[in-house]
């Protein structure tokens, strides 16, 4: 295969031309094979290459218009690189289970997310204190079970604009539920996968960690470029500025309008500083006539003391 661009020579370097064994594959990638050797399907850089433009063109446009992206991959292999990606990029993940319904039953998973903040405002609060030591235990790992599936796509209080999936055969739920309610799918294929329900297939390498790291870095560059041409280069997060546009939705309290008579004229701050004058001289004439406490001494009769030697005065 000759090389002709330096896209292609990465992916080389980076193993994304590697597939699945010629007895694991599925007939409908056969377009992007390039061939066989030991075995093994070769796929075809060339095709990987305009498919990644393509997707990369797709996201960026996306985001520069002010939508999101959701990034998909819960296998070990992917697990790291999804996170870190998502989060640099300031989109949405999921790095572990896919929740079933999490796309056609988002209302179901909008209730979730508000169960896990009411667990955690709960145990901000006095209440949590005051609670026996085995219901504190069944609280927080109710908390660390919501936690875990759904950190990253608590604040995602939408549906997304388009789903970044690593492994199509591993995620075909995920992919299934963005088909049907129509949200884009961009996905890293290999040759064991169905890329008919994706409109943006990547054919390459989706089992090894510098292929998935090349792919998805390259989709999260893009994200974070039209991000930020949305935003003006002021580096906001889609998060925080959804929250500032909730922020803006919601009415200010209004002050209370300050009647003209409120106002306190000059004389009469003028009489209330001579009176708390007042009061502090009272005081202070009252603290200098109060007579200091001076210790008693007991006086005790000579004669009640025992022991001691009653002395005559005129024999002094």
């Amino acid at each position: 295969m000759a090389v002709t661009s330096n896209m292609i020579r990465e992916l080389l370097e980076n193993g994304v031309h590697f597939g699945h064994q010629t007895n694991k594959w599925n007939p409908k990638m056969g377009e992007y094979i390039f061939g066989e050797k030991s075995g093994i399907y070769i796929i075809d850089l060339q095709k990987t290459e305009q498919s990644l433009m393509e997707a990369v063109e797709f996201l960026k446009e996306l985001t520069a218009s002010g939508k999101n992206a959701l990034f998909v991959g819960t296998k070990k292999q992917a697990k790291s690189i999804i996170r870190r990606e998502a989060e640099r990029c300031g989109m949405f993940f999921v790095d572990e289970r896919w929740l079933g319904g999490c796309l056609t039953n988002f209302t179901t998973v909008r209730k979730s997310v508000e169960r896990l903040n009411q667990l955690q405002e709960m145990k901000e609060s006095e209440i949590y204190g005051s609670l026996a030591k085995k219901e504190k235990a069944r609280i927080d790992r109710e908390e660390q079970k919501l936690l875990k599936n759904l950190e990253g796509i608590r604040e995602m209080n939408e549906l997304p604009d388009c789903m970044i999936v690593i492994d199509a055969e591993a995620e075909n739920i995920a992919i299934r539920e963005a088909y049907k309610i129509g949200i884009p799918v961009i996905a890293l294929v290999d040759t064991n996968c169905d890329p008919d329900m994706i409109e943006y297939p990547i054919p390459g390498n989706d089992d090894a960690i510098r292929s998935i790291t090349y792919i998805v870095t390259t989709l999260a560059d893009a994200a974070d470029e039209g991000r930020r041409a949305f935003m003006g280069g002021k580096g906001v997060e889609p998060q925080e500025a959804a929250a500032d546009k909730k922020q803006e939705a919601e009415p200010a309290p209004e002050e209370p309008p300050q009647e003209e008579g409120s106002k306190i004229p000059e004389e009469d701050r003028e009489v209330e500083k001579e009176e708390v004058a007042a009061e502090e001289e009272i005081k202070a004439e009252e603290a200098v006539e109060k007579p200091e406490e001076t210790p008693v001494e007991t006086i005790l009769d000579e004669e009640e003391v025992e022991g001691d030697i009653k002395l005559d005065d005129s024999e002094k």
